[in-house]
């Protein structure tokens, strides 16, 4: 069922880009040529109407298929909260204390020959 849903919401996306794709832009035109009556379904008008309508539904079944996918991912979840689990306090870790240093001479520093 989950593999269905994921097809479906693949196709589905695919198809929502591409009609928000095809809209026009704000100051653009569709491209579908000259006028006549203004109620067409290819008149600019109608053609802009059907394109919003179907995006609009588009995205609605996106928005399903999301939350079908989450319902069936939650499902046989365990119901509950972390708040609900009781407090438990643990004895803070101390550092184990360094041994004491070792006496040895510190390293001399590099050879420099004297000038003869």
């Amino acid at each position: 069922m989950q593999t269905i849903l994921v097809s479906i919401e693949l196709v589905i996306a695919v198809a929502l880009i591409i009609f928000v794709l095809l809209q026009r832009s704000e100051g653009g035109a569709l491209g579908m040529g000259g006028g006549g009556g203004m109620g067409g379904l290819f008149s600019p008008r109608g053609a802009a109407d059907t394109l919003t309508r179907t995006t609009a539904i588009l995205a609605a079944l996106f928005f399903l298929t999301c939350v079908g996918l989450n319902i069936l991912a939650l499902h046989g979840r365990k119901e509950g909260s972390i708040l609900d689990a009781p407090v438990t306090r643990q004895a803070p870790v101390t550092a184990p204390k360094p041994a004491a240093p070792v006496n040895t001479p510190a390293p001399a520093g590099p050879q420099v020959p004297k000038p003869q």
